[in-house]
């Protein structure tokens, strides 16, 4: 049943592990699938300001929301995946750790455009 691992693949299956999480736990297009497991909450600060945050109303909306929990089960359905229905996963996986390591290279782009920014403002600040 197990089949031999390469090491592109396994390299994949992170990638894609890491986006799907990322998809399950943050992206807006899967709100609607966290919503129901979701309640409002009035959060009162220190300074007397209120803030409304979403807070899980059972384990399984906790599962929803926690990005290590569910980069644990999205890790467990794509080894399965691989493992039992290749044909139907690989191409899955495929797609997913693209968009991964994207993400993961335009986080970094992104930072390095906020320090741009950042440098460029106090630069004007002191001429």
């Amino acid at each position: 049943m197990l089949r031999e691992l390469d090491w592109m693949t396994y390299i994949m299956i992170i990638l894609a592990s890491y986006r799907f999480t990322h998809l399950i736990v943050f992206d807006k297009i899967t709100e609607f699938i966290r919503n129901p497991f979701m309640k409002k909450e009035t959060i009162q600060h220190e300074d007397g300001s209120t803030e409304i945050k979403k807070v899980p109303k059972s384990k399984f909306g906790y599962l929803l929301n926690c990005y290590w929990c569910a980069g644990v089960w999205s890790a467990v359905f794509l080894a399965l995946g691989y493992l039992f229905i290749p044909k139907i996963a690989m191409p899955l996986i495929f797609i997913f750790s693209i968009a991964g390591a994207q993400a993961i290279l335009e986080t970094f782009v992104g930072v390095g455009t906020k320090a741009i920014d950042l440098l460029s403002a106090a630069k004007k600040r002191m001429d």
